[in-house]
């Protein structure tokens, strides 16, 4: 898999060229041409384009493309996973004691190594890892990458929705980490990555693929949706610049464990199920699977809660890998997230693998249920 990676990193060697960002008029004369209809703007150009302006460096660029390319290869798997036998339970568990899917642990390794072949990754951070894993020096890089290779892989053996989510931090000079190669880092260098790893409102960028194929990304000037053509096998520019409506008739919470909620929760979504003025009540929507409600919400507008309960009193979504980089990319498209207390992105992790109840969506519903829970 890492030669096909390393051919990512290598397509942007040319970049280099462009460390100075180009002249306002010129990027304005760009922006303001009249495009043809046959005019397509991929992820490679917008990425590239994004570092002439200056918004990015060179060394993101090529990180963000390996990741896009460790998308497609996933989707492939999924495409075939019942053909290649690639269904079903590995017959391992991950450290938070989930069985693991087969897909889980072969995506996981296609990410990595994705990673490691661009050589601009220094730690890599996984929900499938029991903890994060420093790059060889020799293909060693400042970036810090946090993912989740597979989100709702519970869907894989019927066919729904499923994702993958990531975010990128810059490195902590303070606490550098210089290990073998391929060694995992003990318990006492946790300590040390969990302060590289910082609160999510230190992300440089974030996003997800939602393997329908839409790859979507923020580098912190707003959000771009990517749809993959597969007459080019190119993600094209489909969404620009995506606002998150205000308010929704849609939420989505597993409400299976309704008797395991507080009372004001309880109460909240007993509101939701009244009709409202319009006499309809909200609609509810829940798919398993973080990257197919936020993708939904992002369009069209609404609310997911994945709270705390009696049984897992910290909810069951992780802060690192899945909550901090969506909270990042719907604050970047006008929403909120929050645990209820504060907002997601101000939380710093304690854990690796900590977890956090959270509440995301359309800024109107998000305070909607704040008024609920006071």
């Amino acid at each position: 898999m890492a030669h096909l990676c390393t051919a990512a990193a290598s397509q942007f060697h040319f970049s280099n060229a462009f460390k100075s960002p180009l002249p306002q008029h010129v990027l304005l004369q760009q922006e303001n041409r009249t495009k043809s209809n046959f005019d397509i703007e991929n992820l490679t150009t917008w990425l590239l384009k994004q570092e002439q302006a200056g918004h990015i460096d060179a060394e993101l660029t090529i990180v963000l493309s390996s990741i896009s390319l460790a998308c497609k290869q996933i989707a492939s798997l999924l495409q075939r996973s019942s053909i290649i036998n690639l269904t079903g339970a590995q017959g391992t568990i991950n450290v938070q004691g989930e069985d693991q899917k087969k897909l889980d642990v072969v995506s996981n390794e296609v990410f990595c190594s994705c990673l490691r072949s661009s050589g601009r990754t220094g730690i890599i951070a996984s929900e499938e890892e029991d903890v994060p894993v420093a790059v060889e020096e020799t293909y060693s890089g400042n970036y810090i990458v946090v993912f989740d290779p597979v989100d709702g892989s519970a869907n894989i053996d019927i066919s729904l929705t499923t994702g993958s989510i990531f975010g990128i931090y810059g490195p902590d000079e303070q606490c550098l980490v210089d290990l073998d190669d391929d060694t995992t880092l003990d318990q006492a260098r946790e300590k040390c990555v969990v302060s590289v790893c910082q609160p999510g409102s230190n992300l440089l960028a974030a996003g997800y693929c939602l393997y329908s194929m839409v790859f979507t990304l923020s580098i912190g000037r707003g959000v771009y949706a990517f749809t993959l053509d597969p007459a080019y096998g190119e993600f094209v520019l489909t969404h620009e610049d995506i606002k998150i409506p205000k308010t929704g008739r849609i939420y989505s919470f597993n409400e299976g464990n309704y008797d395991l909620w507080d009372d004001k929760l309880k109460g909240y979504l007993d509101h939701l199920r009244q009709p409202g003025p319009n006499g309809k009540p909200y609609s509810g929507r829940y798919i398993g699977c973080l990257v197919g409600e936020i993708h939904r919400m992002l369009l069209v507008g609404g609310i997911y809660g994945n709270p705390q309960n009696k049984n897992s009193k910290n909810g069951n979504l992780r802060l690192l890998y899945e909550c901090a980089p969506m909270s990042y990319l719907v604050e970047q498209a006008g929403g909120k997230a929050t645990d209820s207390k504060k907002r997601i992105l101000d939380i710093k992790p304690e854990q690796v693998h900590q977890r956090t109840p959270i509440y995301i969506g359309s800024p109107d519903e998000v305070d909607k249920l704040l008024q609920y829970l006071a």
